[in-house]
């Protein structure tokens, strides 16, 4: 379906046409309608289907016909760098109109937080924000949110994995009960329909491919030890110099510099991203990552909801995720919005029950690739052949 089919405003069309794009994603032809129409959604696409668009491109609609002198959509989400990535999107999409935003969320520092005052006392017309930060701002009693008409839950289940339930319950005390409320989420568990009953009002259910990575990604896993990875990973990025860019996931924090300092040793292009860097140096890394200026960046499964860089070639998870769900959100990193992409999962011996959690989850076999290490080959012993019987006279030179 066309954008221009959907109803609307001219404005935010020729935005849409000035960032290259004309046809709606299914989760976009879906939403849009009703959200236009001012019915409460909950949604549940998968990773990189355009969800963000899909409440970002009504919302703008809307303010280009009422703009609002006080803040007018509210956008909660679960971590900074999905807060930052929403932000500018909706810079991005609001180009040719009169609309601000601002991200609020922690880490930042004295002068942050006066500029994220300014914004919820001034009226900015979309506020992006984190729970625990923006609870900082309404504890201090100068935030007014009576007139919230837009109140949007992006990434659900994530926040309620991460705990947020009861911050989300508290925003909410702060918002008009007359309001439009959305909720974008990546599954659709029992708890999310829950917190969904109590914050919407009849809405409407959209729920396309239901935690299914995109059709575009090309799926291998390979077994081996642990001590095997830095090889396989290495052997891995040599082979592929083509590809411009790539994510390496991997469990811990402490592990995403150890590979970066073993991959620079080896003359790769690479940085990682995890909470030991301040804010400053991880959206650094993140605006030089999505800018081309770093081939291959090493995160945490934080990343893997919270970045949004167009042809991203390869996923490599170099742990494999806990659960099943995590790694559709990490493989979601590539081959995003109808594009191709790449995703090889490292699995030890001791973790197949995982794989087959995940081959369960996404209703597909996964293959399977083989790894040798060069100095495995070599060390393959030689079997001696059989020495052959032999008889008297049987080495005695002939006499000529």
């Amino acid at each position: 379906m066309k954008f221009k089919s959907l109803g609307l405003d001219p404005k935010v069309l020729e935005a849409i046409s000035y960032m290259g794009f004309d046809t709606a994603t299914p989760i976009q032809a879906e939403a849009i309608p009703y959200i236009l129409a001012n019915k409460d959604v909950i949604g549940c696409a998968q990773t990189g289907t355009g969800k963000t668009a899909a409440f970002v491109l009504p919302i703008l609609h809307k303010l280009v016909l009422n703009k609002s002198a006080f803040t007018d959509t509210l956008i909660i989400v679960p971590t900074w760098e999905l807060a930052n990535q929403i932000d500018q999107q909706i810079q991005g999409l609001s180009y040719f109109l009169p609309v601000s935003s601002l991200a609020i969320y922690g880490g930042g520092s004295g002068s942050d937080w006066e500029v994220q005052k300014k914004a919820l006392t001034k009226g900015t017309d979309i506020i992006v924000a984190t729970p625990g930060k923006l609870l900082s701002h309404l504890n201090m009693g100068y935030v007014n949110f009576n007139n919230i008409s837009h109140f949007i839950l992006d990434e659900a289940d994530r926040m309620l994995d991460m705990g947020f339930v009861e911050d989300i319950k508290k925003i909410i005390t702060h918002l008009p009960e007359k309001r439009q409320t959305l909720m974008f989420s990546a599954t659709m568990s029992h708890d999310i329909r829950k917190l969904a009953q109590t914050i919407l009002k009849n809405p409407v259910e959209i729920s396309l491919s239901l935690s299914k990575p995109a059709e575009g990604v090309n799926h291998n896993v390979c077994v081996l030890n642990e001590t095997q990875k830095a090889s396989f990973v290495k052997k891995t990025l040599q082979e592929r110099k083509h590809y411009k860019s790539m994510l390496i996931f991997t469990s811990t924090k402490s592990k995403t510099s150890q590979i970066a300092k073993t991959l620079k040793e080896n003359g790769f292009d690479c940085a990682y991203i995890s909470s030991n860097l301040d804010k400053n140096e991880r959206e650094d890394v993140l605006r030089r990552f999505s800018a081309g200026n770093i081939r291959i960046l090493i995160a945490t499964d934080v990343v893997s909801r919270g970045i949004d860089v167009k042809n991203i070639d390869m996923v490599i998870n170099y742990d494999i995720p806990q659960d099943a769900e995590s790694y559709v959100h990490r493989v979601g990193r590539t081959a995003r919005i109808n594009t191709t992409g790449e995703a090889i999962t490292l699995v030890t011996p001791n973790e197949r029950h995982k794989l087959k959690h995940i081959e369960n989850l996404i209703a597909t076999p996964i293959n399977k690739i083989e790894f040798f290490e060069d100095r495995d080959i070599k060390s393959r012993k030689r079997y001696p052949k059989k020495n052959k019987k032999t008889y008297p006279g049987q080495n005695r030179k002939k006499e000529v």
